[in-house]
């Protein structure tokens, strides 16, 4: 892990910021939780989290005045940068919960979970579950297959590009649960509530 890296948890006020902190913390390094446009442009790694509405967290972003800088860093400076959950989701061109335009990072809209049994795969879709790696990727390393992580969410992201599709997680039907892109990556999942896995996860990533 690198002693330079400068990690930024971005605060758009939508959701589990200190969580993420601490399991940063936990995993031997160090990073601040801020929306302030100066601290992210000093950041060498970004951490976009959250959880909620689509449509909410689009909006936030623009009203914290961070969507410029966020795009900046990411598509030309090429800062490496993690989303979690909704914040995978906002890379997405679009969602199903809202009718507002999402990052674009990634060719990809948002869809809610369409089971066809509703008795046994419930949504939103709560818990525990395994991942299916569709290509290798720093993130993943050190992880066993039967590894498993924590999930909350009703909607799921899909690709068109199937390259940019790092792991797939079996509900009802494969839904894709991890993206990556160049330097962007997205978990659907909640590493930081997912234990030993998540830590592995995260330490990963802040590696890079």
């Amino acid at each position: 892990m690198s002693e330079k890296s400068n990690i930024c948890i971005i605060d758009y006020g939508m959701g589990n910021l200190r969580s993420v902190q601490r399991k940063v913390e936990r995993v031997g390094a160090s990073a601040v939780v801020s929306n302030r446009p100066e601290e992210i442009a000093g950041a060498t790694k970004l951490i976009l989290p959250g959880v909620g509405h689509f449509a909410n967290g689009i909006r936030k972003l623009k009203q914290y005045g961070i969507w410029d800088i966020l795009n900046m860093k990411v598509l030309e400076m090429k800062t490496p940068v993690l989303g979690i959950c909704l914040g995978m989701q906002l890379m997405a061109e679009k969602s199903e919960e809202g009718n507002v335009q999402g990052l674009g990072w990634f060719e990809a809209d948002v869809v809610r979970f369409s089971v066809e049994d509703k008795i046994r795969y419930k949504v939103p879709h709560i818990g525990w579950n395994t991942i299916v790696r569709k290509k290798t990727s720093v993130l993943l390393d050190h992880l066993t297959e039967t590894a498993m992580f924590y999930f909350v969410h009703s909607y799921h992201i899909i690709c068109r590009d199937t390259a940019d599709i790092l792991t797939t997680t079996e509900y009802g039907y494969p839904f894709t649960s991890a993206i990556q892109k160049e330097n962007i990556y997205g978990t659907q999942f909640h590493p930081e509530k997912s234990h030993d896995f998540g830590e592995t996860l995260l330490s990963n990533f802040i590696g890079l």
